[in-house]
């Protein structure tokens, strides 16, 4: 157990969450399965299940399996018996959910059952009026509020008028022994370097924009960007972009068009999920994170700053709080390839040392403020303040 850590020993936390594919949020559930464990606590998680799984056994976490997603009322009040039910046998202690549907039904258990409650606001939800309001809601009913971001805690006063001590800003955290320069092989950078086409001799400029293939993240106005510069800036670049589709097809369709539209069939690939993350960014040059609507943290910023990549991000949300200007990478207006096109254009046209220097200032940005101990900590601590530890 961690010496600041405080002792769970017959404590079960309840984490719901919709499923545990490779997102931020499932990995901070993964993370916090682990250190409910290390506390000495019991960490279950009630999900759909996914990628994740494995990493989740790992950590001593057990999977409940649930239809959590569902949006469905009628199997928000189903899973809300559900949850009502695996509370009570498994003497539950605390629940903490992460997403807006089965946070209802997490809602309604806890409060049948005289349980703490808190949830994590991971998201800028859509929606400030109406039904959508009412839905979104839902993430500032806990017994304490968990933001991600000082950006995402704003916003959660603004639109739901929650008083401050209702809310506790816990930004999410990097596993720096996962995100370790000094870790990532050679053995695996060639391992990623066949599944990704790059010949050994390619020695151009690799620009990565990890993220899965959705609109808001901004793959397609990355592509825009390349098609601003000069035929001589182009040739120098290899724009990758790794993620899963998630079942969006005319998504990749979209964007395969209009890579070919613009010219740019080899300047720009799309790669598919990429397991080794890592690698990925050791990969890269500079790494993008351009999304059209805010990011609540900005997963990418802190992982590609933590391997020593400096970052160009869209200049609004969480990723702010990241991205130092000038320093540890640039920011570019959200949603303008004019604007991203500059960005890039600065920091191709910088020396090689350079970026270095940018890469190395990010990583130690990031490691005194973003770290997953940290994380850990904080939120091991508010689970504490519900259930009355050390009072």
């Amino acid at each position: 157990m961690s010496d600041n850590w405080p002792d769970l020993s017959d404590k079960t936390i309840l984490q719901v969450i919709p499923d545990l594919a490779a997102g931020g949020a499932e990995r901070t559930t993964v993370e916090m399965a682990e250190a409910i464990t290390g506390a000495g606590g019991r960490a279950l998680v009630v999900s759909a299940g996914g990628r994740l799984e494995p990493a989740l056994a790992e950590a001593g976490g057990e999977l409940i399996t649930m239809n959590a997603a569902s949006k469905n009322p009628f199997v928000i009040r189903a899973n809300s018996a559900r949850l009502q039910k695996i509370i009570s046998e498994q003497g539950v202690s605390l629940v903490h959910a992460r997403s807006r549907a089965p946070a209802w039904s997490a809602l309604i258990a806890a409060r049948r059952t005289s349980t703490p409650f808190a949830t994590t606001y991971h998201g800028a939800y859509s929606g400030t009026a109406g039904l959508k309001r009412k839905y979104n809601s839902v993430m500032a009913k806990g017994d304490l509020v968990i933001a991600n971001s000082e950006w995402t805690a704003a916003h959660v006063a603004s639109v739901h008028g929650l008083p401050a001590e209702k809310l506790v800003t816990i930004p999410r955290g990097v596993d720096f022994n996962t995100f370790d320069p000094a870790k990532v092989t050679d053995a695996r950078l060639a391992i990623l370097r066949e599944s990704w086409g790059i010949a050994i001799e390619d020695n151009r400029l690799r620009l990565v924009l990890p993220g899965r293939l959705t609109d808001w993240k901004g793959q397609g106005v990355a592509i825009e960007a390349l098609a601003h510069l000069d035929g001589e800036e182009r040739s120098r670049l290899h724009l990758i972009l790794p993620g899963d589709d998630q079942g969006r097809t005319k998504y990749v369709d979209e964007l395969s068009h209009a890579i070919d539209q613009h010219g740019l069939s080899g300047c720009v690939s799309i790669v598919g999920h990429c397991e080794d993350m890592p690698a990925a960014y050791t990969l890269a040059d500079i790494v993008l994170a351009p999304s059209k609507r805010p990011e609540a943290f900005g997963r990418v910023a802190a992982e590609a700053s933590a391997m020593g990549k400096p970052v160009i991000v869209a200049d609004h949300g969480g990723q702010r709080e990241i991205i130092v200007e000038g320093q540890t990478g640039t920011r570019a207006a959200p949603g303008s390839a004019t604007a991203l096109a500059a960005a890039i254009r600065t920091l191709i046209h910088l020396p090689p040392e350079a970026r270095a220097a940018m890469g190395k200032a990010g990583r130690q940005h990031v490691l005194s403020r973003f770290s997953k101990k940290q994380l850990q900590t904080a939120t091991l601590n508010v689970y504490a303040r519900l259930l009355g530890l050390g009072e």
